[in-house]
């Protein structure tokens, strides 16, 4: 067996999945109560009411981004992408921020639980479909490539990255209790803003790697920034490697 090198702080806390249950009983069957009806639908059902009353709905938002709304799932199925009226490749939250703005409309901050009900209810338009980051657009490969370099690069005291706790060497041991997923196997970038049980809220995927980065002592990188961006481009891009539908909201322990 390949010999794996990690950080002393890591090591202490990791265990092969065997040794432990990543899971009580009790929590298992929460969980499985909660697929058949995630809390954060309500959430989602929240998010379409704020995104019709407050921006116009879909009719809007695909006059904003300049294509039909028979297009629209399949296009909002390639977030983060470039906006050419943007200038960037974006979230669909900053799409909304954008839009909020050109209306005159309150703008909502990018970690408020209001745009992350209304940016919940936008993704599951596209619910069903494959991801579809276009690494032939020059901008969406260099946010790729921007997202790559920092889920590899290790920072802070622990010398800590992204890659650390998903790398292939790494996925099936226990970290906290809970295994270390394969982000491409798993999905994340097709089933985030999801319903977080430990938090009992909605939460959205770049929310979740502040999380990590907090949980390992890292300097938090902001939500909407080219770093945190990129980092969702790239997660997305193993979704979509592994061809793993939109399934919006999801339900994360």
């Amino acid at each position: 067996m390949k010999r794996v090198i990690l950080p002393i702080a890591l090591l202490v806390t990791l265990a092969t999945a065997g040794e432990q249950f990543a899971m009580s009983d009790a929590d298992r069957a929460m969980y499985k109560e909660m697929l058949e009806n995630n809390p954060a639908d309500i959430y989602v059902e929240e998010g379409g009411e704020l995104f019709e009353e407050n921006l116009g709905g879909e009719e809007a938002l695909a006059k904003f981004l300049g294509v039909s709304e028979k297009e629209l799932p399949k296009y909002i199925a390639g977030f983060p992408r470039y906006v050419e009226k943007l200038g960037n490749v974006v979230g669909i939250d900053q799409v909304l921020q954008a839009m909020q703005v050109e209306q005159g409309k309150e703008r909502y901050k990018l970690k408020s639980g209001k745009m992350f009900s209304m940016l919940a209810y936008v993704k599951s338009l596209a619910n069903d479909e494959i991801p579809n980051i276009d690494l032939s657009e020059p901008h969406e490969k260099a946010a790729y490539d921007l997202g790559k370099k920092t889920f590899m690069t290790a920072r802070g005291g622990r010398g800590l990255s992204c890659n650390s706790c998903h790398s292939k060497d790494i996925v099936g041991m226990v970290l906290r209790t809970q295994p270390l997923p394969d982000l491409g196997e798993a999905g994340a970038g097709a089933t985030w803003p999801a319903y977080r049980m430990t938090k009992s809220s909605l939460r959205t995927l770049q929310r979740r790697f502040q999380g990590c980065m907090k949980n390992a002592l890292l300097k938090v990188i902001p939500i909407g920034s080219k770093e945190m961006v990129g980092l969702e481009v790239y997660v997305t891009k193993l979704a979509q490697d592994k061809k793993k539908a939109i399934a919006i909201p999801g339900l994360k322990r």
